[in-house]
Protein backbone atom coordinates (compact mmCIF):
# COMPACT_ATOMS: atom_id res chain seq x y z
CA UNK A 1 0.00 0.00 0.00
CA UNK A 2 3.09 2.95 0.88
CA UNK A 3 4.64 1.44 -2.49
CA UNK A 4 1.36 2.32 -4.16
CA UNK A 5 1.27 5.76 -3.08
CA UNK A 6 4.68 6.56 -3.41
CA UNK A 7 4.27 5.28 -7.43
CA UNK A 8 1.00 7.62 -7.45
CA UNK A 9 3.45 10.64 -6.16
CA UNK A 10 6.15 10.08 -8.88
CA UNK A 11 3.29 10.29 -10.98
CA UNK A 12 1.85 13.10 -9.85
CA UNK A 13 5.02 15.02 -9.86
CA UNK A 14 5.86 13.62 -13.54
CA UNK A 15 3.65 15.39 -14.86
CA UNK A 16 3.44 18.78 -12.32
CA UNK A 17 5.98 20.60 -14.41
CA UNK A 18 3.56 20.55 -17.28
CA UNK A 19 0.77 21.59 -15.73
CA UNK A 20 2.44 23.87 -14.04
CA UNK A 21 3.89 25.20 -17.55
CA UNK A 22 -0.45 25.20 -18.34
CA UNK A 23 -1.24 27.56 -15.68
CA UNK A 24 1.28 29.63 -16.54
CA UNK A 25 0.27 30.41 -19.83
CA UNK A 26 -2.95 30.79 -19.36
CA UNK A 27 -2.81 33.56 -16.84
CA UNK A 28 -0.46 35.22 -18.54
CA UNK A 29 -3.00 35.06 -21.35
CA UNK A 30 -5.41 36.51 -19.40
CA UNK A 31 -3.13 39.14 -17.84
CA UNK A 32 -2.46 40.30 -21.29
CA UNK A 33 -3.92 43.89 -22.40
CA UNK A 34 -7.19 43.96 -24.38
CA UNK A 35 -5.99 44.48 -28.40
CA UNK A 36 -9.37 44.89 -29.67
CA UNK A 37 -9.09 48.24 -29.06
CA UNK A 38 -5.83 49.06 -31.34
CA UNK A 39 -7.86 47.60 -34.53
CA UNK A 40 -7.93 49.66 -37.63
CA UNK A 41 -11.29 50.26 -39.88
CA UNK A 42 -14.17 48.42 -37.97
CA UNK A 43 -17.12 47.89 -39.57
CA UNK A 44 -18.67 47.02 -42.67
CA UNK A 45 -17.11 48.36 -46.06
CA UNK A 46 -19.27 49.95 -49.36
CA UNK A 47 -16.62 49.60 -51.63
CA UNK A 48 -19.27 51.80 -54.13
CA UNK A 49 -19.02 54.62 -51.75
CA UNK A 50 -15.16 54.34 -50.72
CA UNK A 51 -13.62 53.41 -53.95
CA UNK A 52 -13.62 56.98 -55.63
CA UNK A 53 -10.77 58.51 -54.63
CA UNK A 54 -10.73 62.28 -55.13
CA UNK A 55 -6.93 63.82 -53.80
CA UNK A 56 -7.43 67.56 -53.38
CA UNK A 57 -4.06 69.53 -54.82
CA UNK A 58 -1.38 70.76 -52.41
CA UNK A 59 -1.44 74.55 -52.34
CA UNK A 60 1.91 76.50 -51.87
CA UNK A 61 1.96 77.77 -48.68
CA UNK A 62 4.54 81.15 -47.15
CA UNK A 63 7.50 78.91 -46.31
CA UNK A 64 7.51 76.44 -49.10
CA UNK A 65 10.79 75.85 -50.77
CA UNK A 66 10.00 75.31 -54.55
CA UNK A 67 11.78 73.02 -57.43
CA UNK A 68 11.55 75.09 -60.44
CA UNK A 69 12.93 73.26 -63.97
CA UNK A 70 12.23 75.60 -67.08
CA UNK A 71 12.39 73.85 -70.74
CA UNK A 72 12.14 75.79 -74.14
CA UNK A 73 13.01 75.27 -77.93
CA UNK A 74 16.29 77.19 -77.28
CA UNK A 75 18.65 75.66 -74.35
CA UNK A 76 21.06 78.41 -74.89
CA UNK A 77 17.76 80.41 -74.37
CA UNK A 78 16.37 79.09 -71.62
CA UNK A 79 20.24 79.51 -69.61
CA UNK A 80 20.20 82.89 -70.00
CA UNK A 81 16.46 84.04 -68.90
CA UNK A 82 16.80 81.34 -65.80
CA UNK A 83 20.11 82.32 -64.87
CA UNK A 84 20.30 81.59 -61.15
CA UNK A 85 19.94 85.12 -59.01
CA UNK A 86 20.82 85.16 -55.50
CA UNK A 87 21.98 81.50 -55.17
CA UNK A 88 18.53 80.38 -55.26
CA UNK A 89 17.79 78.95 -58.94
CA UNK A 90 16.80 75.26 -59.78
CA UNK A 91 17.75 75.37 -63.67
CA UNK A 92 17.82 72.33 -66.09
CA UNK A 93 18.62 72.78 -69.38
CA UNK A 94 17.19 71.05 -72.66
CA UNK A 95 17.87 67.34 -71.73
CA UNK A 96 18.36 66.98 -75.75
CA UNK A 97 21.31 69.17 -76.24
CA UNK A 98 23.70 66.93 -73.98
CA UNK A 99 26.42 69.25 -74.10
CA UNK A 100 24.63 72.15 -72.87
CA UNK A 101 22.84 69.64 -70.24
CA UNK A 102 26.09 68.56 -68.63
CA UNK A 103 26.81 72.54 -67.34
CA UNK A 104 23.14 72.49 -66.35
CA UNK A 105 22.90 74.17 -62.36
CA UNK A 106 20.43 72.46 -59.86
CA UNK A 107 20.45 74.67 -56.27
CA UNK A 108 18.20 74.90 -53.21
CA UNK A 109 14.88 76.25 -54.87
CA UNK A 110 12.85 79.18 -54.57
CA UNK A 111 11.49 80.17 -51.17
CA UNK A 112 7.70 81.86 -51.14
CA UNK A 113 8.75 84.64 -48.47
CA UNK A 114 6.22 85.82 -45.95
CA UNK A 115 4.36 87.79 -48.20
CA UNK A 116 3.73 84.54 -50.12
CA UNK A 117 5.97 85.96 -53.39
CA UNK A 118 7.92 84.00 -55.65
CA UNK A 119 11.27 86.05 -57.21
CA UNK A 120 12.35 84.62 -60.39
CA UNK A 121 15.24 86.36 -62.49
CA UNK A 122 13.86 87.86 -65.80
CA UNK A 123 9.81 87.95 -64.17
CA UNK A 124 10.10 89.74 -60.80
CA UNK A 125 7.89 88.97 -58.00
CA UNK A 126 5.39 86.51 -58.21
CA UNK A 127 2.26 85.85 -55.92
CA UNK A 128 2.62 81.97 -55.80
CA UNK A 129 0.77 81.32 -52.05
CA UNK A 130 -2.83 79.45 -52.22
CA UNK A 131 -1.86 78.61 -56.17
CA UNK A 132 -1.30 74.77 -56.79
CA UNK A 133 1.84 73.38 -58.72
CA UNK A 134 0.21 73.36 -62.49
CA UNK A 135 -1.57 76.80 -61.87
CA UNK A 136 2.08 78.15 -61.19
CA UNK A 137 3.75 76.50 -63.36
CA UNK A 138 0.77 77.51 -66.26
CA UNK A 139 1.37 80.82 -64.73
CA UNK A 140 5.36 80.71 -65.51
CA UNK A 141 4.66 79.70 -69.20
CA UNK A 142 2.38 82.06 -69.96
CA UNK A 143 4.51 84.90 -68.63
CA UNK A 144 7.55 83.30 -70.34
CA UNK A 145 6.14 83.55 -73.49
CA UNK A 146 4.06 87.11 -73.31
CA UNK A 147 7.46 88.38 -72.30
CA UNK A 148 9.04 86.86 -75.46
CA UNK A 149 11.36 85.62 -73.19
CA UNK A 150 11.59 81.85 -73.93
CA UNK A 151 9.71 80.10 -77.56
CA UNK A 152 7.14 76.89 -76.61
CA UNK A 153 8.25 77.35 -72.65
CA UNK A 154 7.70 74.60 -70.28
CA UNK A 155 8.13 74.25 -66.62
CA UNK A 156 7.86 71.34 -63.76
CA UNK A 157 7.41 72.42 -60.60
CA UNK A 158 7.81 70.37 -57.28
CA UNK A 159 7.93 71.01 -53.65
CA UNK A 160 11.57 70.70 -51.25
CA UNK A 161 10.47 70.42 -48.34
CA UNK A 162 7.51 68.63 -48.30
CA UNK A 163 6.78 67.78 -44.65
CA UNK A 164 3.76 66.78 -41.79
CA UNK A 165 4.64 66.77 -38.16
CA UNK A 166 3.17 64.33 -35.77
CA UNK A 167 2.84 64.12 -32.50
CA UNK A 168 1.01 62.29 -29.23
CA UNK A 169 1.08 58.71 -28.79
CA UNK A 170 2.98 57.97 -31.51
CA UNK A 171 5.91 55.82 -31.28
CA UNK A 172 8.44 58.41 -32.93
CA UNK A 173 7.03 61.48 -32.77
CA UNK A 174 8.26 64.94 -34.26
CA UNK A 175 8.63 65.84 -38.67
CA UNK A 176 8.20 63.36 -41.15
CA UNK A 177 9.73 63.92 -44.36
CA UNK A 178 7.67 63.05 -47.46
CA UNK A 179 8.93 61.79 -50.35
CA UNK A 180 6.22 63.18 -52.77
CA UNK A 181 3.38 65.42 -52.18
CA UNK A 182 0.41 63.13 -51.80
CA UNK A 183 0.50 61.19 -48.25
CA UNK A 184 -2.95 60.15 -46.09
CA UNK A 185 -3.38 60.03 -42.79
CA UNK A 186 -2.80 56.12 -42.61
CA UNK A 187 0.50 56.82 -44.45
CA UNK A 188 1.80 59.49 -41.76
CA UNK A 189 0.78 57.18 -38.69
CA UNK A 190 3.57 54.67 -40.43
CA UNK A 191 6.00 56.82 -40.82
CA UNK A 192 5.64 58.05 -37.02
CA UNK A 193 5.65 54.18 -35.89
CA UNK A 194 2.04 53.74 -35.55
CA UNK A 195 0.23 54.93 -32.55
CA UNK A 196 1.17 53.35 -29.44
CA UNK A 197 -1.34 51.02 -27.20
CA UNK A 198 -2.39 54.04 -25.43
CA UNK A 199 -3.44 55.85 -28.38
CA UNK A 200 -7.09 56.99 -29.63
CA UNK A 201 -6.90 55.55 -32.94
CA UNK A 202 -10.70 57.06 -33.02
CA UNK A 203 -9.25 60.73 -32.15
CA UNK A 204 -6.53 62.04 -34.43
CA UNK A 205 -6.82 65.85 -34.90
CA UNK A 206 -5.31 67.46 -37.80
CA UNK A 207 -4.26 71.16 -37.75
CA UNK A 208 -3.87 72.65 -41.59
CA UNK A 209 -3.21 76.27 -42.16
CA UNK A 210 -4.63 77.61 -45.43
CA UNK A 211 -4.07 81.52 -46.58
CA UNK A 212 -3.30 82.47 -42.88
CA UNK A 213 -6.41 80.37 -41.86
CA UNK A 214 -6.33 77.48 -39.51
CA UNK A 215 -8.54 74.84 -39.69
CA UNK A 216 -9.09 71.91 -37.20
CA UNK A 217 -10.29 68.17 -38.54
CA UNK A 218 -10.77 64.96 -36.73
CA UNK A 219 -10.15 61.54 -37.89
CA UNK A 220 -11.29 58.38 -36.67
CA UNK A 221 -8.66 55.42 -38.03
CA UNK A 222 -11.66 52.95 -37.01
CA UNK A 223 -14.13 53.96 -39.39
CA UNK A 224 -14.18 53.04 -43.09
CA UNK A 225 -16.08 56.76 -44.12
CA UNK A 226 -12.00 58.27 -42.72
CA UNK A 227 -11.54 58.11 -46.50
CA UNK A 228 -14.05 60.43 -47.29
CA UNK A 229 -12.73 63.32 -44.80
CA UNK A 230 -11.18 65.89 -46.75
CA UNK A 231 -8.27 65.71 -43.51
CA UNK A 232 -7.81 62.22 -44.78
CA UNK A 233 -5.23 63.37 -47.10
CA UNK A 234 -3.00 65.79 -45.58
CA UNK A 235 -0.99 68.52 -47.18
CA UNK A 236 2.18 70.18 -46.26
CA UNK A 237 2.80 71.60 -42.87
CA UNK A 238 -0.09 69.74 -41.24
CA UNK A 239 0.45 69.00 -37.78
CA UNK A 240 -1.21 65.68 -36.74
CA UNK A 241 -1.86 65.19 -33.39
CA UNK A 242 -2.88 61.56 -31.79
CA UNK A 243 -5.26 61.91 -28.52
CA UNK A 244 -4.83 60.05 -25.63
CA UNK A 245 -6.77 57.41 -23.52
CA UNK A 246 -7.86 58.53 -20.50
CA UNK A 247 -7.49 55.46 -18.90
CA UNK A 248 -3.24 55.89 -19.93
CA UNK A 249 -2.94 55.66 -16.00
CA UNK A 250 -4.86 52.86 -15.25
CA UNK A 251 -3.95 50.57 -17.98
CA UNK A 252 -0.31 51.35 -16.78
CA UNK A 253 -1.00 50.87 -13.40
CA UNK A 254 -2.70 47.22 -14.31
CA UNK A 255 0.13 46.26 -17.00
CA UNK A 256 2.94 46.84 -13.44
CA UNK A 257 0.72 44.54 -11.23
CA UNK A 258 0.09 42.13 -14.11
CA UNK A 259 3.61 42.00 -14.04
CA UNK A 260 4.19 41.10 -10.25
CA UNK A 261 1.49 38.72 -10.60
CA UNK A 262 2.84 37.27 -12.86
CA UNK A 263 6.36 37.08 -11.12
CA UNK A 264 4.30 36.42 -7.55
CA UNK A 265 2.94 33.47 -9.29
CA UNK A 266 6.42 32.02 -10.60
CA UNK A 267 7.72 31.97 -7.21
CA UNK A 268 5.46 30.63 -5.51
CA UNK A 269 4.77 27.62 -8.08
CA UNK A 270 8.66 27.56 -7.61
CA UNK A 271 8.38 26.86 -4.22
CA UNK A 272 5.33 24.55 -3.81
CA UNK A 273 7.55 22.13 -6.53
CA UNK A 274 10.84 22.38 -4.31
CA UNK A 275 8.81 21.71 -1.01
CA UNK A 276 6.84 18.37 -3.29
CA UNK A 277 10.49 17.42 -4.17
CA UNK A 278 12.20 17.46 -0.56
CA UNK A 279 8.97 15.41 0.39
Amino acid sequence: MKHSSSLNLNNSLKYFPVNIIALLIISMCFSCTNVKNLQYLKGSFDSTRLSKINIPEALIQKGDLMGITVYSDDPIATAAVTRQSGGVANINLNPTSSALASNSASTTGYLVNQQGDLELYKIGMLHAEGLTKEQLADTLEYLYAQKDLLKNPYVEIRYLNYKITVIGEVNRPGPVAVPTDKLNAFEAVGLAGDITVYGRRDNVLVVRETNGVRQFGTLNLKDPNVFLSPYYYLQQNDLVIVDVAKNKGYVNNQSAFQTISIGATIVSMAAVIISLLRN
